[in-house]
Parts: C-alpha cells; sequence; structure tokens
C-alpha cells in the first residue's frame, strides 16, 4: 500500500508540474498566424481593405484632397515576444496609386512617395500599432499634383502615426492622422490628413492575428 501510495503521490506531482508549465509553453508570440507564432524576419504585407481607399484630407471631417484606390506595406518582424507584449517590425515600403484629387486649381496627382523609410512600427496586444522615424527624422510624405501653374510638390510631414489592429478582419487602420505641410505652394493645404484600412495582414500569404 506504501509503495501504491508514494506512486499516486508522484504521478500527481508529476502532473501539476506538467499544468504548471503548459500556460507558459502555450501563449504564444504577440503576432501569429494559423501556422504558428511569426517569425523574426518574417515580411507582412498587406493591401488596402477591398472597397477603400486611401485618402489625405484637408481637414479631419472634409473630403476634400487626395484619395487613392491602391495602397499597400511591407514590414519585417524584428521583435516578437511571447503574449502580452509589443512586436517591432521595419516599414520598408508603403505605395500609393491611382490617386485622385479634388482641390481647386489641380488637375490631377502625378505621385505620392513616403520618404525617409525605414519606419520602425510597434504593435501591442491591446492593438495599438505606432509608426515612428528614425531618430532626428520625420514621417514624411511628398505629393506630386498637376496644375493649371504646372507641376508642384506638397511635402508633408508628422512625428508618428497610431493605427489599430483588428482580429475581426486582421487589418490595420488609421483615421485622420494629421500631417502638416512643411514645403509647398498654396494650392498644398496647410494639413493632411491620412485615413486608411489595410487587410488582410499576412505573412507568406496567411492572415496575421494580434495576441
Amino acid at each position: 500500500m506504501r509503495t501504491r501510495s508514494l506512486l499516486a503521490l508522484a504521478g500527481t506531482v508529476a502532473a501539476l508540474s506538467l499544468t504548471a508549465v503548459t500556460p507558459a509553453s502555450a501563449a504564444g508570440a504577440v503576432l501569429t498566424t494559423a501556422n504558428g507564432d511569426v517569425a523574426v524576419g518574417d515580411v507582412l504585407n498587406a493591401s488596402l481593405a477591398s472597397g477603400t481607399a486611401a485618402t489625405l484630407y484637408s481637414s479631419a471631417t472634409g473630403t476634400s484632397g487626395v484619395s487613392c484606390a491602391t495602397s499597400g506595406f511591407s514590414a519585417t518582424v524584428t521583435d516578437n515576444p511571447t503574449a502580452p507584449g509589443t512586436a517591432t517590425e521595419s516599414l520598408t515600403a508603403h505605395t500609393f496609386s491611382n490617386c485622385t484629387a479634388n482641390v481647386v486649381g489641380v488637375l490631377g496627382v502625378t505621385s505620392i512617395t513616403v520618404n525617409n523609410l525605414s519606419y520602425t512600427t510597434s504593435v501591442a496586444s491591446d492593438g495599438t500599432v505606432t509608426v515612428t522615424p528614425p531618430s532626428g527624422s520625420t514621417i514624411q510624405t511628398t505629393v506630386v499634383l498637376r496644375t493649371l501653374l504646372g507641376s508642384i510638390n506638397c511635402v508633408y510631414q508628422a512625428p508618428s502615426l497610431v493605427g489599430v489592429a483588428s482580429n475581426a478582419d486582421n487589418s490595420i487602420t488609421f483615421t485622420s492622422q494629421q500631417f502638416t505641410k512643411s514645403s509647398g505652394s498654396s494650392l498644398c493645404f496647410a494639413n493632411g490628413y491620412f485615413t486608411a484600412k489595410y487587410a488582410p495582414v499576412t505573412d507568406a500569404g496567411a492572415a496575421v492575428t494580434v495576441n
């Protein structure tokens, strides 16, 4: 009987030990896909959510400015700790095309270029996404417009951008993020408010979830 009791006790201790370590090993990283944790070095990609546009309007509530039917980004994962926590990425590409403008005196949009890349992007477990430039730099976008007076460059800057990640559709949404004109003619609006929804964010074709 004593031998069986000792064996039972040992089995109970082993079971409790396994229970204690299982949650930590199964916790997973901040960024995951159906294939498992997103690895450092993986490249995440996303385009605009279907049926949406990326806009840079002259006011937070208005509809005057620039609208792009096509936009996308690529970001390389640089850290993906166990959740809860904050993953980091290096935003290496952010593009815009098929853009139009409805500003008085503007005939069209030649190009929109994101300058000063790469940017650091942090993704927290609560879904907060923060984009910041390198030290001493700024987030900058150059908009080239065709006008009645010829081509003009409108340069806009922001200290950072804040978005929200959602697992409902594996998206990242930026809403009315303010840029300030740093140079350009009077036809360039003084402030630009950036709004865009990117979905789904993928890693090698698999949708990314934030934990």
